[in-house]
């Protein structure tokens, strides 16, 4: 195994692993711990080439420093990505993986995402103890999936706060692009509130299923953003509000569960001068990691306490879009000055105790 550190400005740590016995190459990006172990998931996927994986898993990592600040999980921002196909999976590849996981000496611990289930993180597991998401049946807190999806609905309260004054989703129309794990869930929680729901996704197998089963309306990929809705909610890959894109929306409020969402930060101004009410993506879909983040609570994981964590969610979205009304500034903007408050103060605390992050 060949692991090789990778400089990059700004991020505490990055590394390469390369493990040619198992197949292995992989990259984990810790970007800050000063709020605690950098605590983020692990995705697999077949990038063009490994310029490709550093960037995606250097915006997940920031990302998720600024999701575990303004969630305040007591944790810091970290990710890993696999490259290669999720077809050539093997326990010795995870195996791998979690030594690499382990040579950062805890300042990272993985977690589920994109291609990677309970079953891989097992496999993770017998290599370092740096895992969390495990099978309840483990004691850990399974799939982060739900949490995820309640999170999101948590937050869609506060867009609607924001837009009426009130929280009523009865006869609001939500566009969930991505009916996946989290975004089919979403539907349903959204359904059960009153809501008309439209689905899309790449695979329309899947959206056929669930259109049948819940009475939604479905919509083509291609088409979804010339639909005219309440919310708007990308549950699927990151980058989808571009030049392009935007132009065409035809929502109210955008609030989905997708990472990245904005291909560029200064997309948020295009929003707002549309008059879109954007609520930041690291903001709304914290569901997943503070349900896992109560894993790392004494006596360890408790449902009551995640769901009771969750619902916080519209809290932290209410300070975003009060601090975007009184500074004048966008969404975006306000939650990263949110999350610059809290680790600015965890730093001056860390500075007068002489302390530094518990590993």
């Amino acid at each position: 195994m060949e692991i090789t550190d990778i400089k990059v400005d700004g991020y505490e740590r990055v590394a390469r692993c390369i493990d040619k016995a198992s197949g292995l190459h992989a990259i984990i990006a810790v970007h800050d711990t000063t709020l605690g172990p950098a605590l983020g998931g692990l995705r697999m996927l077949p990038y063009a080439s490994e310029d490709e994986a550093l960037y995606d898993v250097l915006r997940l990592s920031k990302g998720m420093t600024y999701k575990s600040a303004v969630a305040d999980t007591g944790l810091g921002g970290g990710k890993s990505v696999i490259i290669g196909d999720p077809k050539t999976k093997s326990p010795a590849m995870f195996h791998a993986m979690g030594s690499f996981v382990d040579a950062f000496g805890g300042r990272y611990i993985t977690a589920e995402d994109m291609n990677i289930g309970i079953a891989d993180l097992e496999e993770v597991r017998k290599t370092t103890k740096r895992v969390t998401g495990l099978s309840r049946e483990s004691g850990s807190s399974g799939n982060p999936s739900p949490y995820t999806a309640i999170g999101c609905l948590h937050g869609m309260r506060a867009i609607l706060e924001q837009l009426e004054g009130k929280v009523d989703f009865h006869g609001k129309h939500v566009v969930i692009q991505g009916v996946g794990a989290v975004g089919g869930r979403l539907a349903e929680l959204l359904k059960a509130e009153g809501a008309k729901i439209t689905i899309c996704d790449i695979n329309e197998e899947r959206v056929a299923q669930l259109a049948k089963q819940h009475g939604y309306a479905t919509v083509a990929d291609k088409d979804h953003l010339d639909v005219a809705c309440d919310i708007y909610a990308p549950c699927a890959r990151g980058a989808g509000l571009n030049d392009q894109t935007i132009p065409r929306l035809k929502c109210r409020a955008i609030g989905g569960v997708a990472n990245n969402q904005l291909h560029e930060t200064r997309h948020a101004r295009d929003l707002m001068a549309r008059g879109i009410l954007y609520a930041p993506d690291y903001v709304i879909n914290a569901g997943g990691i503070i349900n896992v983040s109560i894993e790392m609570l004494p006596g360890g994981y408790n449902e009551p306490a995640a769901l009771k964590k969750v619902a916080t969610i519209y809290d932290n979205l209410k300070k975003v879009f009060e601090i975007a009304k009184s500074d004048k500034i966008t969404t975006h903007d306000a939650a990263t000055r949110l999350g610059d408050q809290r680790i600015a103060a965890a730093k001056q605390a860390h500075a007068a105790k002489g302390t530094t992050v518990k590993v």
